[in-house]
């Protein structure tokens, strides 16, 4: 029986190198193809077709989950893990809904890695407990709205609640209304908490 091939994406050579080392002494696995970034994850992934690819979130050029979303234009049968080490519940919604099959974290063990794969090739998904435990978290809260995720991330580059009205065109008193749901919401009763927390949570990024 010939192995299930398996392309490996990370910008990270030492991260790829032992990713590769783990697959490479399964005797029905076999790496085709290795990229380090999401364009060339692509690419690869066009010309091989492999069984499986392992992909990270946070890469250069074309992030990984907009990478996961084009493979599986490329084709809708494609099965994608995504190995990573972000866990807030936005980078796992983003990227279950960009169609990966599989949610693994970087501190995984090289046997549970494996068994990932095989689980993945052979059409079931896998979660990692942490990855699950912050979704579930995440699914509990109510939805934080548009407007709400707006006044949140103004506050998070330290506006002030009249800087925060002016910029989104309301009054001073919409914005504290907007701020007092999302504290009740994220379990908060300051700032600087409400900002920590959606930072944890994926809501608001400092890139």
């Amino acid at each position: 029986m010939s192995a299930h091939t398996v392309l490996v994406v990370d910008d990270h050579t030492l991260v790829r190198t032992g990713v590769v080392k783990i697959i490479s002494h399964e005797p029905d696995l076999q790496v085709v193809a290795e990229a380090a970034n999401g364009v060339e994850a692509i690419e690869a992934y066009a010309k091989h077709r492999p069984d499986v690819t392992l992909l990270d979130l946070r890469m250069p050029v074309l992030e990984g989950v907009e990478a996961v979303r084009r493979i599986r234009e490329l084709d809708p049968q494609a099965k994608v893990i995504v190995l990573t080490t972000y866990d807030t519940d936005d980078d796992i919604t983003r990227a279950l809904k960009a169609g990966a099959k599989a949610y693994a974290l970087k501190d995984i063990s090289a046997e549970e890695l494996v068994g990932c794969i095989r689980d993945v090739i052979n059409g079931k998904t896998y979660l990692a407990p942490a990855a699950a435990a912050k979704l579930a978290e995440g699914m509990a809260r109510m939805q934080v709205t548009p407007r709400e995720l707006s006044a949140l991330r103004l506050m998070a580059d330290g506006k002030s609640n009249k800087e925060i009205a002016n910029t989104l065109g309301i009054s001073e008193r919409t914005v504290k209304s907007h701020l007092g749901h999302l504290f009740e919401k994220l379990g908060v009763t300051s700032r600087t908490e409400a900002v920590k927390v959606a930072t944890r949570r994926g809501l608001v990024r400092f890139d």
